[in-house]
This record gives C-alpha cells, sequence and structure tokens, in this order.
C-alpha cells in the first residue's frame, strides 16, 4: 500500500543538528543519573527539598539511565523519547508542586522532539512542517 507520507531526504546539516540536539539531554540525564548513584550530599539534599525519599536515588539513576539509552539507540529512539517525556513530565510536576521554575525538564522534552524530528525521516513523514 502506497504511503503519501513521504519525507524529503535529511541534508547532513539538519542531520547534524537533530544529532547534537538530541546529544544534550541524553548528556543531561546521564549526568543527573550518575550523580544519583554516587550520591553526594548536594544531591541527597535535593531529594529531601523537593519531598522524596533519598531511597529513590538508585531507583530513579536506573530509570534516567535506561530512558537515555533507550533514546541514543536509534532502533528504539521513540520509545526512549516517550520514556524520557514521561520522566521530565514527572520533573516537572515536581517542581510545579514545590513552586519552583520548571523551564529546564521542559526545555529538555523539546530538545528530544526536536533532535528526534530532525534526525529522523519517520516522524518527519508523520509530522511535516509546511512552509
Amino acid at each position: 500500500m502506497p504511503s503519501e507520507l513521504q519525507a524529503a531526504p535529511v541534508s547532513p546539516k539538519i542531520l547534524w543538528t537533530g544529532r547534537v540536539l538530541s546529544a544534550l539531554p541524553v548528556l543531561m540525564l546521564a549526568f543527573s543519573a550518575v550523580l544519583k548513584f554516587a550520591k553526594p550530599p548536594a544531591v541527597m539534599e535535593g531529594f529531601t527539598h523537593l519531598g522524596y525519599p533519598a531511597s529513590l536515588a538508585l531507583a530513579l539513576g536506573i530509570l534516567e539511565l535506561g530512558c537515555a539509552i533507550l533514546y541514543a539507540i536509534p532502533r528504539t529512539t521513540v520509545l526512549g523519547a516517550i520514556l524520557m517525556t514521561a520522566y521530565l513530565g514527572g520533573a516537572t510536576a515536581t517542581h510545579v508542586r514545590i513552586g519552583e521554575p520548571f523551564y529546564i525538564p521542559v526545555l529538555l522534552g523539546v530538545l528530544v522532539w526536536g533532535g528526534l524530528f530532525l534526525r529522523d525521516v519517520r516522524l518527519r513523514a508523520l509530522l511535516p512542517l509546511r512552509s
């Protein structure tokens, strides 16, 4: 069955822009996961400030790292993007709940999908932008 959802080939500049934009949330979540594994005092104080028990650090670190790895693997990148969006939605809700600025997790979510849009032809075919 022929599909009308055909996307133009991605130029190398757009592809590399997408890769760089995609790398930023991966690096941020990986860095955050490493901090949760190391459990420095500042991170543990952050858990208390956010209203979460420090015992969740390991589980959240594993979750963050798993989402970042799934997003970084081309075959599972869409699943990784969905899971990262869910995780960042929880982070946004946490910051809203305690009355802190929440733009960082929202910005990371935009980078997740913006980078994926620029580097994945399938997503560009599903969501075509018209000029």
